[in-house]
């Protein structure tokens, strides 16, 4: 009797605490990140009844487990930092297409509208009118391209703030988990059971740093959890967390840098001189870092890029041409320079002056230029990449390499080092430097004529400007042959016609089509009065289709178009794979909560299931107190 008592007192009491843990997931069944919870019940071993039989003693409540699959868990997070990344990529990369795709207001609109001015010129050279639209075009071109570059300096300030919110919050989360593990090796020493509340509440924090950032995760003996982020660094270590610090890149104060801090130990996490999106990745923080390496810094150096080439050839071009004062173009733009950014940590007194001096060979990286070894050596910001230096460095014999010209000095210390810019800074100092109609050189500053009576039948080209510095360029040179295929210039000298016809002096050159008899003269003298001359605003319009940079090779239109097109293209893949991701998040989530939901309907029918066993275990009690009443009155 008393086995029978024992028996219905331990069922009574398991029973109990199944339905404390039934009512414990109804009551959580909406609460974020809880796990259903289950009762482990194991029936006490038998006892000897002394009769070689064993006779059942009742049930043991083993503890309280939460439905938990932990590769299931893993995939969700990954799935759902994955899908944080391409988020925040995608609505930033959004931004950009968004600024520069417009058919109005987009930069190819503006660049065009410019061309067509210079074509306008060209079509009526004499018309003020249509050189004041030129001048307009070309502050209306000056706005937007400074709009452009003040907005993209808007954009990356919010992604600075941005990447600075998300190491606060990733610090914080950080330092939230290791007291979760500190609190459930507290529980488990002293129950010797799984706080799975606890346990749930961990979880829950993990999986909101997995949104922030990628995470791995390793099983530690005492029942807590080590977290890893980026390429192996520990971010907690059972009950210790370490931390992610935003602070001032060593180069440029206005961008954040990112600095993994242990104890007393700090670790760039990366720099302008390698990619921070290699070292941490995935959530939304890497979601900033690859959108800020990937379109944020190439959009905006190779709007530079554009601007320098565009500058660059106008104004070459501009020089080479007459006002209708008859005098010497000059430059049309200014444009800023190459910006130079020591490192804050360098130690010498050294000094680095930088000038653009090819924009064809111009390329849109940031480089980093570094004293080591006794020498300076230069590589790609970006990739590390070193860069080949030819010349010395010194003002006479600068170093060159990929359209820039360094020229070093002072005493530098061995490590000291400095980013270079050679287009960041263009727009900032882009002006338009002709503001008077009439001193925009449309006409070239020479002309040629047949002389008089030539028998030949021979053909001379208008006149092209090799050299507008040349002090001789516009005085009056004439052509004399002596034969078909030599010549005096001025009556001095004798020369002989190359098979191309062309004659150069004096910083022009000119060209002869056909076979000159002797005697025959051509001239060549000042375009004085050439009012009605449009040669020069044809060739600036020429030079803004033509092959002027990636060596030659690309037109700064097709410059433009690519840009414009690579930045919507890496939209579209983010848009897409975002809306890819969220459907694998979508997944991975009903198989998580598939396992560690609360069903109601089964917690319904578990609450019935363990009320009915409950209630029989009373019966057992009751049936037990008969007997036992039964037995006294048998032996009063």
């Amino acid at each position: 009797m008393a086995d029978m008592l024992n028996s219905g007192v331990s069922g009574l009491l398991a029973m109990q605490r199944a339905l404390d843990v039934t009512s414990h997931n109804i009551a959580n069944a909406s609460t974020a990140g809880y796990s259903r919870q289950r009762v482990d019940l194991a029936a006490v071993l038998p006892a000897d009844s002394g009769g070689g039989e064993f006779v059942g003693r009742g049930v043991n409540v083993l503890g309280v487990r939460r439905s938990y699959d932990e590769l299931l868990a893993n995939q969700q997070r990954s799935a759902a930092g994955n899908y944080s990344r391409l988020d925040t990529y995608a609505s930033r990369a959004q931004t950009l297409s968004n600024l520069f795709g417009d058919s109005a207001t987009g930069l190819s609109a503006s660049l065009q509208r410019f061309t067509n001015a210079v074509q306008g010129v060209a079509n009526t050279p004499t018309s003020t009118a249509a050189r004041q639209v030129l001048l307009s075009e070309a502050e209306g071109l000056k706005q937007r391209l400074q709009t452009y570059d003040n907005r993209l300096q808007e954009i990356s300030v919010e992604t600075n703030t941005s990447i600075k919110n998300e190491a606060t919050t990733i610090s914080d989360l950080a330092a939230r988990i290791a007291t979760l593990n500190q609190q459930i090796v507290s529980t488990q020493n002293q129950t010797g059971q799984q706080p799975s509340d606890l346990m749930d509440a961990r979880d829950q924090q993990i999986d909101e740093l997995s949104r922030h950032v990628s995470v791995s995760i390793q099983s530690q003996g005492d029942g807590t959890l080590n977290v890893y982020i980026g390429k192996g660094q520990p971010l907690v270590l059972g009950t210790r967390a370490a931390s992610i610090v935003a602070q001032s890149d060593r180069y440029d104060v206005s961008r954040m840098s990112l600095v993994y801090k242990s104890g007393s130990t700090y670790t760039n996490l990366g720099d302008t001189s390698s990619s921070l999106g290699d070292t941490l990745s995935g959530g939304s923080l890497g979601g900033l870092l690859d959108f800020r390496t990937e379109l944020l810094d190439p959009a905006r150096n190779q709007l530079g890029q554009v601007t320098v080439g565009l500058t660059s050839v106008v104004n070459a071009q501009h020089r080479e041409g007459q006002d209708l004062a008859g005098n010497m173009g000059g430059d049309l733009f200014s444009v800023g320079g190459v910006r130079v950014l020591p490192a804050s940590s360098n130690a010498g007194s050294g000094s680095v002056s930088i000038s653009r001096t090819s924009a064809s060979v111009l390329t849109a990286n940031d480089y980093v230029l570094q004293y080591t070894g006794g020498a300076w050596a230069l590589r790609r910001a970006d990739t590390g990449v070193a860069v080949a230096l030819t010349g010395t460095g010194t003002a006479a014999d600068p170093f060159q390499a990929e359209g820039l010209a360094f020229v070093v000095g002072g005493t530098p210390a061995t490590g000291d080092s400095y980013k270079l810019q050679p287009t960041a800074g263009a727009i900032s100092g882009l002006q338009v430097l002709v503001t008077d109609a009439t001193k925009v050189a449309a006409a070239a500053p020479i002309r040629s004529s047949v002389a008089f009576g030539n028998k030949g039948g021979v053909t001379i080209s208008a006149g092209e400007v090799l050299d507008a510095t040349a002090p001789q360029l516009r005085a009056t040179v004439n052509i004399a042959f002596t034969s078909s295929n030599t010549y005096m210039l001025n009556g001095t000298g004798s020369y002989t016609l190359p098979a191309s016809g062309i004659i150069a002096a004096n910083g022009w050159m000119v060209q002869l089509s056909g076979t000159p008899a002797a005697g025959d003269g051509f001239v060549v003298q000042s375009n004085t009065g050439g009012t009605g001359d449009n040669r020069n605003a044809l060739e600036i319009a020429r030079m803004l289709d033509t092959g002027v940079l990636t060596g030659g090779t690309e037109s700064l239109t097709g410059a433009v178009s690519r840009m414009v097109g690579a930045v919507g293209v890496a939209t579209n893949q983010a848009q897409n794979g975002r809306d890819t991701q969220k459907l694998i998040l979508e997944d991975t989530t009903s198989a998580r909560d598939g396992v560690q939901g609360v069903n109601l309907d089964e917690e319904a029918a578990n609450m019935m299931r363990f009320q009915q066993a409950y209630q029989a275990t009373a019966q057992v009690i009751k049936a037990t107190q008969t007997l036992f009443d039964t037995l006294l009155q048998a032996t009063r």
